[in-house]
């Protein structure tokens, strides 16, 4: 949770530096915070455990991670994410980058059915994709936030389920995204900007903005942000990339 001692600055500079998701999600309960704020900065409330800026529709702010001690499968699946990251740490999302992903790293690659393995034990556990979004169908935790460790990337799960086609929230992504699909069900996929993908891989390319969508069952997507950036400020309808 986003310490509550920071003052509004400082608010300011974390959501710039920490790559913080903001998820829109309605609940019933809020306590506004006790901390006064200038008129020019949003006001923070207290929302289950999460800051929020608006109480009618609540953005959850968090920048929480698994802690790893504590769940030997969330440190083999960090462990693991790392070693990825060391491969690809220099090559820039979008459709080149999925290309070889799914070319290279798909199933049958060491690092991508070890992920698999972490992901689906992880789901079994409870600490991963565990904050509900939309009910138990779409869910999210993040794993790790940005760090020298993880060549600066973010580490987010998201748990879809959904036998009919199933949009999440609109996002942007601004450096892009690298998307490892980890099948619960073996029917089911995730929609990319290249189209649906089942086992394997999706990469959208900087600035590149969608609905995130699942079919045929349920999956997560375990995906790392360069930087930790995403955010959920963009309209449909906005023009895309040239290259995306």
């Amino acid at each position: 949770m986003v310490p509550m001692e920071r003052t509004s600055k400082e608010y300011l500079k974390g959501f710039a530096s920490e790559g913080f998701e903001e998820p829109t999600h309605r609940g019933n309960h809020h306590e506004r915070c006790s901390r006064s704020r200038p008129s020019k900065i949003t006001l923070y409330f207290v929302y289950q455990g999460y800051l929020t800026k608006n109480m009618d529709s609540p953005v959850i702010v968090t920048n929480t991670e698994v802690d790893i001690e504590k769940y030997p499968t969330a440190k083999k699946l960090v462990t693991t994410c790392r070693e990825f990251f060391s491969e690809v740490d220099n090559l820039t999302p979008g459709k080149a980058l999925e290309a070889r992903l799914n070319r290279e790293y798909g199933p049958g690659n060491k690092l991508y059915e070890n992920m698999c393995k972490y992901v689906r034990e992880g789901l079994k556990e409870g600490w991963m994709a565990n904050v509900e979004l939309d009910g138990p169908k779409y869910r999210r935790s993040k794993v790790c936030l940005p760090s020298p460790e993880n060549r600066f990337f973010s580490i987010t799960t998201v748990y879809m389920d959904s036998d009919v086609e199933y949009s999440g929230q609109y996002h942007v992504h601004p450096y892009g995204e690298i998307n490892c699909v980890v099948q619960i069900d073996d029917s089911a996929e995730l929609k990319g900007m290249q189209g649906w993908q089942g086992a394997g891989w999706t990469s959208p390319g900087p600035g590149t903005h969608h609905y995130p969508q699942v079919r045929n069952g349920a999956l997560v997507a375990l995906f790392f942000l360069p930087a930790g950036r995403i955010s959920y400020d963009m309209k449909p309808g906005q023009p895309q990339p040239l290259s995306i």
